[in-house]
């Protein structure tokens, strides 16, 4: 272990220093009382009486004084180290617990405090702390001297999951020596195991939306290499299916590819200036085959002059794009899809709001709908070609232009979902 060069060497123990002193005392007393009993200008008797009496007062800061004197020297030192401890340990972001060698608890910050609230200092650790882990790694620690972890799960208040590293420290006595004493560090786990069982949950689910084209493809590549090889009307039929599946696939892949790399880039905001009517026109124009299609009128309410904000175009083309054609899509049976921007009062913000008049959304479904492969019909929802990452992908690049997604649906009414952006102020005006 490297030792630091510019420490100090440790000063001589307060209780030597007096010795030292008192003995010096003693002699000087024994001395001076031994001429002037060698001069007769006193008895021997008083002379004894006198060295006692000053011996004894020399022996007395030794012992009456000890605690005030040893706090003003060397034992400054302890009281300044006691207190930087406990800063240190209250500074600790984490729960923190300092321990003795039994386990009594030394020192504790506000988040060890507000964790485990029986926790008490000068008590043992292990009449406040029940759980089965944190007993056994903490009588491991005590035993061995070696570091210890476990990991725990709280149910209560709310389930949590916990990790407990217990570190032998050594720490300074107050004559020089040294004790070991025990740092408790609580880490909570709980963000890491949810991002973790929803990157599995990520995984299960786009190899599921995969696999299930991929089967199809391949079942009806089979059919036509073998029983259908020589039927016209089945081959023509089966090669629309696969053509389906095949641009349902390759929407799944590119969706795939675009939440990642939104969410690699969620930190960074735009800044590029884009015109929201030139992009919402023309999104409209490239779905104006598909409205036709489902026989739905887009109704447009926004101003002709531009509306200017801070943004990506391409992802606000994909914005735009999944929230209309939704609209198309799930809302046809209104007849009408309203595309509409303005200006927020308070607060000021721009806002789009895409409007459908078909069935609606049950109040149940609507605090999931951002959820990636969640569907309120899955049947449905493949039938129109959905990939289940629409509005995923919709509420990831909103929230990195700084804006927010809104919706809002009556079952039956029809859904209105809208997107509100910070607006960009220019020279030439908003």
């Amino acid at each position: 272990m490297a030792v630091d060069a510019s420490t100090p060497p440790p000063s001589t123990p307060y209780w030597l220093k007096q010795l030292r002193r008192s003995s010096l005392v003693v002699l000087v007393a024994g001395v001076s009382l031994g001429m002037l009993v060698a001069m007769h200008d006193l008895k021997l008797s008083s002379a004894i009486l006198v060295f006692f009496c000053i011996a004894g007062v020399s022996l007395v800061p030794l012992q009456s004084r000890d605690g005030v004197r040893a706090r003003e020297t060397n034992g400054g030192e302890r009281l300044t180290e006691g207190v930087a401890v406990r800063a240190v340990i209250g500074a600790m972001p984490e729960p923190t617990v300092l321990l003795d060698r039994v386990g009594r608890v030394l020192h504790l910050n506000a988040q060890a405090a507000q964790l485990a609230p029986a926790l008490r200092r000068n008590e043992l650790a292990l009449f406040a702390l029940r759980s089965p882990e944190i007993i056994t790694v903490l009588r491991d620690a005590i035993a061995t001297l070696q570091p210890q972890r476990v990991t725990y799960v709280e149910r209560v208040p709310v389930e949590r999951w916990m990790e407990l590293v217990v570190m032998p420290v050594v720490v300074p006595t107050e004559f020089g020596g040294s004790d070991n004493c025990f740092l408790m560090t609580f880490r909570d786990q709980t963000p890491l195991r949810r991002a973790e069982e929803m990157r599995a949950d990520f995984v299960a689910n786009a190899s599921h939306e995969l696999r299930t084209p991929l089967a199809a493809l391949s079942g009806f590549i089979d059919t036509l290499q073998g029983p259908a090889r020589d039927d016209v009307k089945a081959r023509e039929r089966f090669l629309g299916i696969m053509h389906a599946q095949a641009t349902r696939m390759a929407r799944l892949i590119d969706d795939l590819l675009s939440l990642s790399r939104v969410e690699l880039s969620a930190h960074v905001r735009p800044e590029a200036r884009v015109d929201l009517v030139a992009i919402l026109r023309q999104v409209i124009d490239g779905l104006e085959v598909l409205a036709e299609e489902r026989g739905v009128a887009i109704d447009m309410q926004f101003p002709q002059e531009p509306v200017y904000i801070a943004g990506d175009t391409e992802e606000l083309l994909r914005v735009f794009e999944n929230l209309i054609e939704n609209g198309l899509k799930y809302g046809a049976s209104g007849g009408k899809v309203t595309v509409s921007l303005a200006r927020g009062e308070s607060p000021a913000e721009i806002r789009v709001a895409v409007r459908d008049y078909g069935p609606g959304i049950a109040p149940e479904h609507l605090p999931r709908l951002t959820e990636r492969f969640y569907r309120t019909d899955v049947g449905d929802s493949r039938a129109q070609g959905g990939t289940g990452l629409g509005l995923s992908l919709v509420k990831h690049i909103v929230s990195r232009h700084g804006g927010r997604l809104v919706i809002e649906s009556v079952f039956g009414k029809g859904a209105t979902f809208t997107v509100c952006f910070p607006p960009m102020v220019s020279s030439s005006g908003v």
